[in-house]
């Protein structure tokens, strides 16, 4: 038996979207705010740097572990409450940071962000398909996914510069604001979101028996882990590889993560009534642009051209895959997205471990190419095991 959403959950409209993009925009921006202020943390808390990036494979590892522990103690409590709950954790999360007297409290502090990462995700994943009509949910998953993506472009170099400007600390507490207006808003926004029926450990085990759901997760884990093993040392990429001068790489991400947002709306518009189409789009893109700085990225103008394409394909796959798992278990919605967070935080983990093992043993280039076989095999994967009753098969309730 599978948990099943109220019928009188439906509505809220775009208004209601737009506030789930910005949760899940707020969340990632917390996830990723140390990128820019590493340094600086590190050299005021008395830490190495290498300690330091604690702070962000922790969030992600411990995610993987609250995506579907955050189901299973919510019940059947109505997801707005449950949404505005980690949306409060993240405020407080975003101020302990902010007030943190050592590298432990930090830390400390990184945990509930792990917790909220995986629950805020894990809830709003599947949110669209009860805010708007059938025919706009492609739309709507898209933005509230593109807060993601919007997180890459806008948050991370705000943070920067504001800890720059203020410092590290101004940072989080501006974000502990930013927060703070968020989960006033989703408050303003949202309406009801009842749940007839908890979810059970037993129903993610039924989920996991199911080998189109598996498939799912199966080809997250490849994109995510290939992405982020090369993505990590995109910056020494342009600079070594490519020969991009020092001033240019922060212009060349922001038009990368700009390229991830077209890549989304388009993925998210496409996948609804095309998913395999999309997905094989997605690893060819992934593959041309790692394996490409292999045999292609020797000039500031191939490396940048790479790196779009590689923002447009990899734009996609968070709501691709998203899409994917509504398809597939179209009544245990937020059972797939918890599945689908868990996997995709083992991924981002996974990938940039495996990225700097390669490159303290090889070099750069060797790390690309590696890198590059994983979005192959998804795409192999895609294409012998062939599920085109998905492309038909519409994302409904039950």
């Amino acid at each position: 038996m599978q948990p099943h959403i109220s019928d009188q959950a439906k509505g809220g409209g775009w208004p209601a979207v737009l506030t789930v993009g910005l949760a899940t925009f707020s969340v990632v921006t917390t996830e990723m705010l140390p990128v820019g202020l590493m340094t600086s943390i590190s050299t005021a808390l008395e830490t190495s740097v290498g300690t330091a990036g604690l702070m962000i494979s922790l969030p992600a590892l411990l995610a993987a572990l609250f995506a579907p522990f955050v189901l299973l103690v919510a019940g059947s409590v109505d997801r707005r409450h449950i949404l505005a709950g980690l949306l409060a954790l993240l405020v407080a999360a975003n101020v302990a940071s902010a007030l943190a007297p050592s590298m432990g409290w930090l830390l400390a502090a990184r945990v509930i962000v792990g917790f909220c990462m995986g629950g805020i995700w894990a809830i709003s994943g599947g949110l669209a398909l009860r805010l708007v009509a059938g025919h706009a949910v492609g739309t709507a998953t898209a933005i509230i996914f593109g807060g993601v993506a919007a997180a890459s472009v806008l948050g991370v170099p705000m943070g920067a510069v504001i800890g720059d400007f203020a410092g590290w600390r101004a940072a989080f507490a501006a974000m502990a604001v930013f927060s703070a207006i968020v989960l006033a808003l989703n408050l303003w926004a949202l309406p009801a979101l009842p749940i007839r029926q908890s979810v059970s450990l037993g129903q993610f085990k039924t989920q996991l028996s199911r080998p189109v759901v598996v498939f799912g997760l199966t080809i997250t884990l490849l994109l995510v882990t290939g992405h982020f093993m090369a993505y990590t040392f995109v910056s020494p990429v342009l600079r070594i590889v490519s020969g991009v001068k020092l001033e240019w790489i922060g212009a060349l991400l922001f038009l990368y993560g700009a390229a991830g947002i077209a890549g989304n709306f388009l993925a998210g518009m496409a996948a609804i009534s095309h998913i395999r189409l999309t997905l094989l789009a997605i690893s060819a893109g992934l593959i041309v642009a790692m394996s490409g700085f292999v045999w292609l990225g020797a000039t500031p103008a191939s490396g940048a051209t790479l790196l779009l394409l590689w923002g447009v394909a990899y734009g996609g796959v968070s709501v691709t895959l998203q899409t994917w798992m509504m398809k597939a278990a179209p009544s245990a919605i937020e059972i797939a997205s918890a599945l689908f967070v868990s996997v995709f935080n083992i991924g981002i983990a996974t990938g940039a471990f495996m990225g700097g093992q390669v490159v303290d043993r090889a070099d750069l280039v060797t790390n690309m190419a590696l890198a590059a076989i994983l979005p192959a095999l998804a795409l192999l994967a895609t294409l012998v095991f062939p599920p085109s009753f998905l492309d038909a098969k519409p994302i409904c309730e039950h």
